[in-house]
């Protein structure tokens, strides 16, 4: 197998250099503001159309275009937004919807308009991710919106959060689309979309709350990392997303920002079938990793070592955790296989390529533990080509890049995800009645401490299967130009360019 090279050539610089020429346009001062247009390169480009109801809604968020009946604090608890106050009776949530808000066509902000995108979403084809396994369904009267779901959901503030939710005038709607241009309630107005290439926007200025301090924003889709860092060193970009790691290191430190994402890279474990069913085993593979190694190598030191599932992005969970407590047979287990070892126990671990580091950890991990006494055999595929064989459980282990919190920003649907019997992402195969018994507790629980006391109480009773070993918690790599201030820094990956953020 061919593992990706790391250095930088000449020729990826050249090829940054053509990719950059003409992307980015002047800077236009305005003389009632806080200094020029602000000059943003995303490494995405739009997947569908810029529709709130796809992934490219947090582009919108980003962009404080598009905004949601609630948001979200550090913590993740529920704070308003475009609603002001909200409470629960059994399986409804009522609403009250601020006033004094107008959309970017000038139509009013009404509780009608709330109930009638939170339907089209509803009622989409295929639904938003957020909704998957919602039945919900708005109705307005007066300034109050009623959300009513199937089955009681403590986390219906969580979910109306997500900007796959945002809420646009009627003329949004036309037959199956949806456009976000001119239709939003944010800072900035969305006036055109040139297909994958770039956006603008222009400040909003009957914008209900803080009056944008820049004038607008030329948005360019760069995918090529070694362009988007080219953009920065070059002054051609005020704000980029994404550097990769690979180029942090070639840029002026100052102007690069490392933050702690809610996205833990960690190996699974084939807990049904094969070498890893043994729990021992399990333990002795959990024994021979060295994250610190891996975060030091493969990530030039730009991770955080893993101490458990979720990562410093969740400020809440080092306090509230706990050392997980193996039971009887896989504490007897790991003293077994630390006694006799692996025995040259054949393993194949899986991953994918479209994350550029995986590659590099599974042939660390290889390493490693091939010195803890294990055959390993690696098979890298790019990600659509390897997770139907990943769920199938075709391999003994698997490497995985995952978020560990989902769009309603509560980990809960993360680990039941991962980790449940019932789980619908399940690589581990992993059923255990302990585990299942924490994750339905923590799903049931009300949003706030006790759910996160629940959450981690989850953590604690999925590491002592050892079904997953946690390595590293990710950061993502922003940079701002020296002239920018203000610029969010956000491990949700919701926020970017914010009404305080300008260009001097």
């Amino acid at each position: 197998m061919r593992l990706p090279s790391r250095p930088l050539h000449a020729a990826a610089l050249a090829t940054a250099g053509a990719l950059l020429t003409g992307c980015f346009a002047a800077t236009g001062q305005d003389p009632g503001g806080d200094g020029g247009r602000i000059r943003v390169a995303m490494m995405n480009p739009p997947r569908s159309g810029l529709s709130p109801l796809s992934d490219d809604a947090f582009k919108l968020s980003r962009w404080s275009t598009a905004e949601t009946l609630v948001t979200l604090d550090a913590d993740g608890d529920p704070r308003p937004a475009l609603a002001t106050s909200w409470r629960q009776a059994g399986r409804t949530w009522t609403f009250t919807v601020r006033e004094g808000v107008t959309f970017h066509d000038g139509s009013p902000l009404t509780a009608g308009a709330v109930a009638h995108s939170l339907t089209r979403a509803a009622n989409a084809s295929p639904k938003p991710r957020i909704l998957d396994g919602v039945d919900l369904r708005a109705t307005a009267s007066g300034r109050t919106v009623a959300v009513t779901t199937a089955a009681p959901d403590p986390l219906v503030p969580q979910r109306l959060s997500s900007p796959q939710l945002s809420i646009l005038s009627a003329k949004a709607y036309r037959g199956r689309t949806v456009s976000p241009v001119g239709t939003g309630t944010g800072a900035f107005r969305l006036i055109e979309v040139d297909g994958t290439s770039s956006a603008t926007l222009d400040r909003y200025d009957g914008y209900w709350g803080t009056k944008a301090k820049a004038p607008g924003i030329d948005v360019t889709f760069v995918p090529d990392g070694t362009a988007r860092a080219a953009a920065l060193r070059s002054g051609e970009a005020d704000i980029v997303e994404a550097i990769p790691v690979s180029q942090a290191a070639l840029l002026d430190p100052g102007l690069i920002t490392e933050v702690p994402m809610p996205r833990t890279n960690t190996l699974y474990l084939n807990t049904a079938e094969g070498p890893f069913k043994d729990p021992g085993l399990r333990a002795a593979a959990r024994r021979a990793v060295d994250a610190e190694a891996i975060a030091e190598s493969v990530y030039e030191g730009r991770a955080d070592v893993a101490r458990g599932l979720l990562g410093p992005a969740l400020p809440w969970a080092a306090a509230l955790r706990s050392e997980p407590k193996r039971t009887g047979p896989e504490r007897a287990g790991a003293k077994r296989a630390g006694a006799a070892g692996p025995d040259g126990a054949a393993v194949t671990i899986g991953t994918f390529t479209d994350r550029a580091e995986l590659p590099e950890v599974a042939q660390t991990l290889q390493q490693q533990l091939r010195r803890a006494g294990f055959r390993v055999t690696l098979e890298v595929r790019q990600y659509a080509h390897i997770e139907a064989d990943a769920l199938a459980g075709r391999f003994d282990a698997f490497i995985l890049s995952r978020a560990t919190v989902l769009d309603s920003g509560d980990p809960a649907a993360y680990l039941y995800s991962d980790f449940a019997s019932r789980g619908s992402f399940n690589i581990a195969q992993l059923a255990d009645p302990a585990v299942d018994k924490a994750l339905d507790k923590a799903a049931a629980t009300t949003a706030g401490d006790a759910r996160r006391r629940a959450v981690m109480a989850a953590e604690a009773a999925v590491l002592a299967t050892d079904a997953a070993i946690p390595m590293v918690h990710e950061r993502v790599v922003q940079g701002d130009a020296a002239r920018v201030v203000g610029a969010a820094h956000d491990p949700r990956e919701r926020l970017l360019v914010t009404p305080a953020t300008y260009v001097r």
